[in-house]
């Protein structure tokens, strides 16, 4: 009789074992409340006892809303909250390493060698004065015995590596000379240097476009399957989780609220939270909004606000750059005219002009039948009330050193029709519209989460009672609950009041679950535009198709299909 010999699989290396983690700030941390049994003082909670685990060539995702504890998480893992003030609790194992216990240099060896982080925001990331080749190169030296031509080499090859064009001459440019897609992957090639077994991302596409977002994702995808390397994604858009990990771990107020394989967690949750957060996601196959009353009662053949072949160019020296190249669009009353578009398609800056924030360099802007396109300031005033705007960030559209009240309050002193008693009744009234406790007149912009500004931001805006509103990416820096509370808001707001809306949005998923009709902007002009479900349902530009196929999916099976479709569509966009 032959013996069969029986060839055992090796066990995976457990690249991270976390245990118990509780994490508490003191009050001196922003939104800190409760009592230290310690000391007395008031303190927050952000973790509270966390424990998972990932092998090597694996990956998992943080998910939840802002507030959840995620980024916490992630800088426990590499002991960033050391000499911070926060008190950090329970057990954390990176490669073998205890970080609570390791010494600064233990850490310091860990960091960039055994485990590397990948931030949200490159800009603040890298320094701005050096070049970005030889910042890669530093942080490869601190971890080697390299030369430094050694390590302007690694650089190259990093960057070579997660696809930045020409990366020999590219070394040498500074990050405000890259995009921010190129800012990304420059911080994933410092990050891949020294050949880490864990990768840390804290939400690395949230400042991206779709198809940027999607490059970074599908980069990622293939340095985990081509290294082994084991992935941490932090991010509040459940959709990039889909794209990108094997297990998904829910997180709430710093507590798990649900853990398994993707397919199972975004295709049959358990907790009801976990339903809530996928519900609140948009889809791109979702239904079309039922027009307003107003639209659907003969406002449909009536045409509010008309631009004919629009342009706007800007003087950059002696250059003359177009933003907008000879758009020609309508908007009828109580419709939602959604343009989408990457960033420099000339998305904002056609806003702008819709509502004479900028003045068009040629074209034809007609509202109500009027010709406003070359109307002086004076002139404007009479149609000032009735065209507004909410801006992308409402931090720094809102005056930090005047209340919230007074900033609601402007446009209703500007027109001068109210004594102060009936303003501040106007403001009170117009903040509980937008879902705002009035009593909060007197509060700072500061003191609002970033959900609660773009109210603000709403509210202001609709203070004038203007008959159109531009809303210029109002959503796109919030969660998932928080965008569906405002883009509800807008919805309701525009059946009550029969506004007209013009969204701008680099989110077809958004974009697709506010809109009536479309257009969408590439290179300063309008590829393509048409109701949502002509748009959606049968593209027929392949910009288009690109930044369809581009939109994360929540089933995994789905979001490799389409990195797979991802892969033959550009060079058909190139071809146009």
């Amino acid at each position: 009789m032959t013996e069969q010999r029986v060839t055992e699989r090796p066990e995976p290396e457990r690249l991270l074992v976390v245990k118990d983690l509780t994490v508490d700030f003191s009050s001196g941390e922003p939104g800190a409340s409760g009592k230290s049994a310690e000391s007395g003082a008031e303190s927050v909670r952000a973790v509270d006892g966390l424990s998972f685990t990932l092998d090597a060539g694996r990956a998992i995702g943080l998910v939840g809303e802002s507030g959840s504890g995620k980024s916490t998480v992630a800088g426990a893992l590499l002991g960033l909250h050391r000499g911070t003030g926060a008190r950090v609790g329970g057990t954390v194992r990176v490669g073998g390493t205890d970080v609570g216990a390791a010494s600064d240099r233990e850490l310091r060896a860990l960091r960039g060698a055994v485990a590397a982080m990948v931030f949200q925001d490159p800009l603040s990331s890298l320094d701005p004065y050096y070049a970005v080749g030889d910042q890669i190169a530093e942080v490869y030296r601190v971890h080697t015995d390299a030369s430094r031509r050694a390590a302007r080499a690694r650089a190259v090859e990093v960057l070579d590596r997660v696809g930045i064009p020409d990366a020999a001459r590219r070394a040498g440019a500074r990050p405000h000379e890259f995009s921010g897609g190129m800012r990304q992957r420059a911080l994933i090639a410092m990050a891949l240097a020294c050949e880490p077994r864990l990768l840390i991302a804290d939400e690395p596409t949230t400042a991206l476009d779709v198809t940027v977002q999607a490059q970074i994702l599908d980069l990622l995808h293939d340095l985990r399957r081509e290294t082994g390397m084991g992935l941490l994604l932090v991010t509040h858009d459940v959709g990039v989780a889909a794209e990108s990990v094997d297990e998904v771990l829910v997180m709430r107020h710093g507590r798990e609220v649900e853990r398994g394989p993707v397919a199972r967690v975004l295709g049959s949750p358990a907790a009801g939270y976990t339903r809530t957060l996928l519900a609140a996601v948009p889809r791109v196959d979702g239904p079309a909004p039922t027009p307003s009353p107003r639209a659907a009662s003969g406002g449909a053949d009536e045409v509010l606000l008309e631009a004919t072949d629009l342009r706007r160019e800007f003087r950059r020296g002696r250059r003359t750059v177009t933003a907008v190249d000879g758009v020609s669009l309508t908007v009828r009353p109580g419709e939602t005219l959604g343009i989408v578009g990457e960033s420099g398609s000339g998305k904002t800056t056609l806003g702008r002009m819709l509502v004479r924030l900028l003045d068009p360099t040629a074209g034809h802007l007609r509202y109500r039948g009027a010709e406003i396109g070359a109307l002086s300031e004076k002139q404007l005033r009479p149609y000032r009330r009735e065209l507004q705007m909410v801006f992308q960030d409402p931090v720094s559209s809102l005056n930090p050193r005047r209340s919230v009240g007074e900033s609601v309050a402007d446009p209703l002193r500007a027109a001068g029709v109210l004594d102060e008693a009936r303003i501040v009744a106007r403001v009170r009234e117009l903040l509980e519209r937008v879902g705002l406790d009035p009593d909060r007149y007197g509060r700072y912009p500061h003191e609002f989460s970033g959900g609660q500004r773009q109210r603000v931001g709403i509210a202001r805006a609709l203070a004038a009672e203007p008959r159109l509103v531009v809303c210029d990416e109002p959503v796109s820096a919030l969660d998932v609950t928080t965008q569906a509370q405002v883009t509800g808001l807008l919805a309701e707001l525009q059946r009550e009041l029969g506004l007209a809306l013009v969204f701008i949005a680099h989110d077809l998923a958004v974009v697709r679950q506010v809109s009536h009709r479309v257009a969408v902007m590439r290179d300063g002009r309008i590829v393509e535009q048409g109701t949502v479900d002509e748009v959606y349902g049968a593209p027929a530009d392949p910009y288009t198709q690109q930044l369809l196929a581009a939109v994360p999916a929540l089933d995994p099976a789905l979001a490799a299909a389409r990195r797979s479709a991802r892969r033959a569509l550009p060079e058909a966009v190139a071809a146009v």
